[in-house]
């Protein structure tokens, strides 16, 4: 939910222009404040954080529509003793990013927002601790690879949004670079750290050297490598930048985002891959490929967005989607009879509108079954960058 959060922010802050344009800017600012009141909320006092709502193991024993959830959702929090800088300092990144894209249409707002981020990052930097080890069953579901890039992340945002020295202190050098990256997610943010840190050094507001100059080169490597298919960066034969079998499609959203962001960052200057220029036209020529992939450009002549074009998935893994509305179908679903429309083989009765589903995998297959859950489950995550990435694309 975070990095949902800061993602659409992001978004509103790179293109709030274009959004507005296209009559959508009112929308994306509900979506980052809907997400934004929710995790301000869940910062109960200066060192608690409620993280989780419900457990895994029991939330997957049943598949039910969300009325008639009647089984026990417990609500889990990390704090003092329990730590999870992790996941505080990612939430810290989000209520940031909230901040500066509300700072011109709610200033009270916005201040509010950035107390929490600036509360929520001295409680991940003073006792760190990864969530998964505080919140019983988490590690099962998400586990965390590490702290120190949701701490950079949260660090960038919350200079982006002050323009205060310690944070400039801690991007110079307390936070890790990250190296040079292959993703961007919700468990690995260096790439989209990198890439603030490279538009601030473009702006004047950060120097061009130490920890943040090997954060821009680290982030230009990564552009080199994903337009001309260098180091990890691998494309489908159809053309997808391939990344992992389960919900890969995350990782497309988030560097065409990212590949968008710095074509503009830039400013009509190129970038050097090796002995060869890369001006930004080939940056947003990237983006667009694989915002196109995703509305249908490939091999399968389907859209992955949901409700979007002649041809899309039917048979999403979402319990809301699969299983019949109230409305047709009054009657209480219980925990275990839900199953019977799991298994069904036709579509979903209820078409969940513009999510985007895992995505094919490396050989442009993609198998439109509900128990097929790598390829046929949405997500936030993979639905958040792509906002400003169309924006972007529209406003081309």
């Amino acid at each position: 939910m975070a990095f949902t959060v800061t993602m659409l922010a992001w978004g509103v802050v790179e293109y709030a222009r274009p959004l507005a344009a296209a009559g959508e800017l009112r929308n994306a600012q509900a979506a980052v404040r809907w997400g934004a009141d929710y995790l301000a909320r869940a910062h109960a006092a200066e060192e608690t954080l409620y993280v989780q709502v419900g457990d895994g193991d029991s939330d997957h024993s049943c598949w039910q529509r969300p009325e008639d959830m009647d089984t026990p959702r417990t609500a889990y929090s990390v704090d003092a003793s329990r730590p999870g800088s992790d996941v505080a300092a990612e939430t810290a990144a989000a209520l940031a990013a909230a901040a500066v894209a509300f700072r011109q249409l709610d200033g009270g707002y916005s201040a509010t927002l950035l107390g929490h981020a600036e509360q929520l990052f001295r409680f991940a930097k003073n006792r760190r601790g990864l969530y998964h080890n505080s919140v019983p069953g988490a590690g099962e579901f998400y586990p965390s690879s590490g702290d120190e890039d949701d701490l950079i992340w949260a660090a960038v945002w919350l200079f982006v949004a002050t323009g205060r020295e310690d944070y400039k202190a801690f991007i110079a050098g307390d936070g890790n670079s990250g190296e040079v990256r292959s993703t961007m997610s919700w468990d690995k943010k260096f790439l989209g750290a990198q890439a603030l840190v490279a538009k601030l050094i473009l702006e004047g507001k950060l120097p061009d050297a130490g920890n943040p100059a090997v954060m821009k080169r680290s982030l230009e490597q990564f552009l080199c490598n994903v337009v001309q298919h260098g180091g990890d960066a691998k494309l489908s034969p159809g053309g997808m930048l391939w990344m992992q079998p389960w919900n890969n499609l995350q990782y497309v959203t988030s560097a065409a985002f990212v590949a968008a962001a710095h074509a503009d960052h830039l400013a009509g200057a190129s970038l050097r891959c090796g002995g060869a220029a890369l001006p930004p036209a080939l940056l947003l020529s990237f983006a667009r490929s694989q915002a196109d992939y995703i509305l249908g450009a490939n091999p399968g002549r389907m859209s992955y967005m949901v409700g979007y074009g002649p041809r899309f998935p039917a048979q999403v893994h979402h319990r809301g989607a699969s299983v019949p509305s109230i409305k047709s179908s009054p009657g209480k679903i219980t925990c275990k009879g839900g199953f019977d429309y799991f298994s069904k083989s036709t579509p979903n009765p209820n078409v969940l509108v513009g999510a985007i589903v895992g995505g094919p995998d490396g050989n442009d297959h993609y198998n439109d079954s509900r128990q097929n859950f790598q390829q046929t489950e949405p997500s936030t995550v993979t639905v958040a960058p792509i906002v400003g990435v169309l924006a972007r694309l529209l406003h081309n």
